[in-house]
């Protein structure tokens, strides 16, 4: 893929914009674009999407050898052969290898394969192509019914075929091709790869952040959803503590404490929807990563940067609202040293949370575990004991 890259930028080649459109169309999800993919909890879209899905994340890298197995278990004959349909345009268009194991197919599935590997008991009895399945059984004597389906009849018809198909020209043949060296003069020397990942570093980061991107712009109403609490939450809290009732003396000081600690309160807690998102994420997370997609760091920074102006924005607007009505000190400096410790501490309580559900990894264990650090925290902060 760097070749590929190099030799593209080289030559002012531009990839198409429309492979994502392409990729839909070709997988048959084009349909289904604008549609989350759903959990336990969640409505998403169907069962054969999803496999639809899991074999679009693969295809659309430079892998060209695949294996699948039982990939349409649970699915009626329909999904079944658009799936099988959408692999054999795969493997046409982009000349890739695939090897899929199925269990009873329909004919229609059966059909759209080139070749055929049958098995029983772990022993090959034919490996050939589709069209000539027919003719070697007929040579073994067993002849397929005119009104049977080819699949059925060579399900029903494995009992002592091994030995045969390895005295069969086909397996001799099959036999000759292996054992020839593959001639590594007619392959391009950045034919094999030795990397872990198939692009730099950096490409990776700049996908990953234009995915998070991405999912930020989907997720928008929930984070309006959280500026417009902080908000309310101000107007509230700065008519609460109006500086008209309070005057500079020990007395009132616990008042300016009490409501900088509600503050800290609020803002804290307002980031606990890292957790949901994260646990929501983990699954995705996992499964990418083990198939070299891209290491941890890329898809941790990412979520971190671009949380920092939503941390900000809030911050900004808290302090703003607050400060001044509640009748903190009127330094301006003293008003920026607030703002940066309510942004800080919004950061920090994000990327807490975060970690705590990368580890926790389920919903209710990790709200339990953040429950208790903000409980203690809030126990030896100094506010509430002295109260």
């Amino acid at each position: 893929m760097m070749e590929v890259s190099r030799r593209e930028k080289e030559a002012g080649i531009v990839p198409d914009p429309d492979i994502d459109a392409y990729m839909k169309q070709i997988l048959g999800l084009d349909i289904c674009a604008g549609t989350i993919v759903g959990d336990a909890l969640q409505r998403g879209i169907s069962g054969g999407q999803k496999k639809r899905v899991t074999t679009g994340e693969i295809i659309v890298g430079p892998i060209k050898t695949l294996f699948m197995d039982e990939i349409t278990n649970g699915l009626d004959s329909s999904t079944a052969f658009q799936i099988v349909s959408c692999l054999q345009q795969l493997v046409h268009i982009t000349d890739a290898t695939l090897l899929v194991a199925l269990l009873q197919p329909s004919p229609e599935t059966f059909e759209l394969f080139d070749d055929i590997i049958l098995m029983a008991e772990g022993k090959i009895l034919y490996h050939g192509p589709r069209d000539a399945v027919v003719e070697f059984f007929e040579s073994c004597g067993f002849r397929c019914p005119q009104r049977k389906e080819i699949v059925d009849f060579l399900q029903e018809a494995t009992d002592v075929f091994s030995e045969k198909f390895r005295a069969s020209p086909l397996r001799k043949r099959i036999e000759e091709d292996l054992s020839e060296p593959y001639d590594k003069s007619q392959c391009h020397k950045n034919a094999l790869s030795f990397n872990f990942y198939s692009v730099s570093r950096w490409e990776i980061f700049r996908a990953c952040m234009s995915r998070e991107v991405l999912l930020m712009r989907k997720n928008k109403y929930l984070y309006i959803f959280k500026f417009t609490q902080v908000v309310i939450i101000a107007i509230v809290t700065m008519t609460s503590f109006l500086k008209s009732g309070m005057d500079i003396d020990a007395l009132h000081a616990n008042y300016y404490l009490g409501a900088i600690f509600y503050a800290v309160l609020i803002l804290v807690v307002d980031e606990f929807s890292e957790i949901a998102v994260t646990v929501s994420r983990l699954s995705s997370f996992y499964k990418q990563k083990t198939l070299g997609f891209y290491p941890a760091w890329a898809f941790a920074i990412p979520c971190i940067i671009l949380k920092i102006p939503v941390s900000f924005f809030q911050s900004l607007v808290w302090t703003s609202l607050t400060y001044y009505v509640i009748g903190y000190s009127p330094q301006v400096w003293r008003f920026f040293r607030q703002f940066l410790m309510y942004f800080t501490m919004q950061v920090s309580s994000a990327s807490l949370f975060r970690f705590l559900a990368s580890v926790c990894q389920t919903m209710d264990s990790s709200i339990a575990a953040a429950s208790l650090i903000i409980f203690t925290k809030q126990i030896v902060c100094g506010f509430i004991i002295p109260q």
